[in-house]
């Protein structure tokens, strides 16, 4: 994990970004997608924000893609 994941002021519902899933931690694989929700309510998170993306996949930010 990387300690310079974007911030929760950084993502928006509606905002492109890359996330790792659970069961992709080992691999270090990501996902793009859409933000749907964001489900950490604190300011930061070592491990990157929660998000549920739109078609429902769950992990952490790693990246905000412009």
């Amino acid at each position: 994990m990387n300690e310079n994941t974007p911030k929760r002021c950084e993502i928006r519902i509606g905002t492109r970004v890359q996330i790792i899933e659970k069961q992709n931690q080992p691999t270090g694989e990501l996902t793009e997608g859409v933000v749907a929700r964001l489900l950490t309510k604190s300011p930061s998170h070592p491990h990157g924000i929660k998000v549920v993306l739109m078609g429902g996949k769950v992990g952490r930010v790693q990246a905000v893609l412009q």
